[in-house]
């Protein structure tokens, strides 16, 4: 069956525009992140280039966007500056067989551990990063530049209210790069950045000493590389998938980023990973939803640099500032930071969000936000539901038994004070302990019955442990008597 694109001229159209207005967008941030990893401008642009192309193919979500990123250009930035481009570009190959192998092994069901306040607060952290990064660019910059900006800015928002036909920031990009190029405005162009490759990049190997110390050099940053990359390109395909209401498969994903950095590595590109900023202004902004705007993202990027350098290098930064800082606004769940909103969310859930916001704001760093975040997260709720075990007492009649009734999820946070809910001195000679509203989880809860039997065997009273289910009797059964009496 022909893919949508092929069937539909209007989505044929849409596909191509944003296609386009990706391609122009890449431009400025490849080199701003080859500036950050100290390598050549080309380095970064030949690695957008196989990036998009390659996981337009490979790839496991539709329409997302991978290139370099500012990400994986802080990660490997080290190692250039201490061993050099070959050495990088070796790490990024290593980075994608890593990938292939976490990928293989599973890594993206690990995703279902990420609580939704640390989504929401990964992606409003992504939009004051992506806001961030345009501040140096109105900086200590020409006075035209500031109307320019806005100019920008009205156009994305009224065109659209003309036609939808072009999408906005292309129009944007055109309009100003007319404007200042017709009455010779002099303000900061793309081509300020760099200078953009001539010729496409040739494939090769890189030139390192294929040898064990090489591969103890470059080991850590690729699997540091690698972790960034995937928890990157997984949190983006969760996004995109909410935002267009379709699945995508997370391992194919992660697979297909391996392949991807590989095959960059191979041409000599500095690796990357999924980019939301240009993703939002593929699928949000421009619509699209194939793998056709992504292919044509990367194969654009190569022909604008090579065939049209001159010209792109005379876009104005004010254009593109204008598109991040739209894609910026876009992207921000304005939602989730409405005081109706936050009137009805629990306290613990705002300091999930506003703890992963602050650390990927402070750290720069998508990854060690998304990870503080979820273990904030761990923590509030096992502390809320250490408290959900409860122990009521009913005495027998006959004054022989006691009914212990234990109610609520036993694992390593509520179990550890069960030991000391009950009268071990004042109760009689059996002692019923009910588990049937209970469930145990862990070995932590297993130690602690043992405890509390061991406490009543030295007084010479009886434990009867009863109304286990099936999951919570195997557990039991295995662990009790093998693991220390003392708690």
């Amino acid at each position: 069956m022909a893919p949508d694109w092929l069937r539909d001229p209007k989505v044929w159209r849409t596909e191509v525009l944003a296609g386009l207005v990706v391609a122009l967008a890449l431009i400025p941030e490849a080199i701003s992140f080859s500036i950050i990893a100290g390598v050549d401008p080309a380095v970064g642009l030949f690695a957008s280039f196989t990036m998009a192309v390659v996981i337009s193919v490979v790839g496991g979500r539709r329409a997302m966007i991978s290139a370099a990123t500012g990400a994986i250009a802080l990660v490997i930035a080290p190692l250039n500056h201490e061993h050099g481009l070959a050495y990088l570009i070796a790490a990024v190959v290593l980075a994608g067989v890593f990938q292939i192998v976490l990928g293989a092994l599973g890594v993206a069901r690990l995703m279902r551990f990420i609580p939704r306040s640390v989504m929401v607060g990964f992606v409003n952290a992504l939009a004051i990063l992506i806001f961030m990064a345009q501040v140096p660019e109105i900086r200590d910059v020409p006075w035209a530049v500031y109307p320019l900006v806005l100019g920008g800015l009205a156009l994305m928002v009224f065109f659209p209210r003309v036609t939808t036909v072009v999408p906005a920031p292309l129009v944007s990009i055109v309009v100003l790069t007319l404007i200042t190029l017709g009455a010779g405005i002099a303000v900061p162009s793309v081509g300020d950045k760099g200078a953009l490759p001539s010729s496409l990049p040739v494939p090769g190997l890189p030139d390192v000493p294929f040898t064990l110390d090489t591969l103890a050099i470059i080991a850590p940053y690729a699997f540091a590389m690698a972790l960034v990359g995937l928890m990157e390109s997984l949190m983006t395909a969760k996004l995109v998938d909410d935002i267009t209401d379709t699945h995508s498969d997370k391992t194919r994903e992660s697979i297909g980023q391996g392949v991807a950095n590989i095959v960059t590595g191979f041409f000599g590109g500095m690796g990357g990973c999924a980019m939301i900023g240009q993703t939002m202004i593929n699928v949000k902004v421009s619509g699209a939803r194939t793998r056709l705007s992504t292919f044509l993202a990367g194969a654009f990027l190569m022909v604008l640099c090579i065939a049209f350098g001159p010209l792109v290098s005379d876009i104005p930064m004010a254009a593109l500032v204008a598109v991040m800082v739209m894609v910026s606004f876009a992207t921000f769940d304005w939602h989730s930071v409405a005081p109706k909103t936050l009137r009805r969310m629990p306290l613990g859930e705002i300091t999930v969000m506003v703890t992963t916001v602050v650390c990927v704001v402070a750290t720069d760093n998508l990854a060690i936000g998304v990870v503080v975040g979820s273990v904030t997260a761990m923590v509030i709720f096992a502390k809320r539901v250490a408290h959900v075990a409860e122990v009521t007492a009913v005495t027998d009649p006959d004054g022989t038994t006691v009914v212990y009734q234990v109610t609520g999820e036993l694992f390593f946070a509520s179990s550890n004070d069960l030991v000391g809910r009950f009268d071990y001195a004042g109760d009689p000679p059996h002692v019923v302990i009910d588990l049937s509203a209970a469930h145990v989880w862990d070995a932590s809860s297993v130690a602690a019955l043992d405890a509390i039997e061991t406490k009543y065997a030295q007084r010479g009273k009886t434990v009867e442990i009863t109304g286990l289910n099936t999951h919570s009797a195997r557990l039991h059964g295995k662990l009790t008597g093998e693991l220390s009496a003392s708690h």
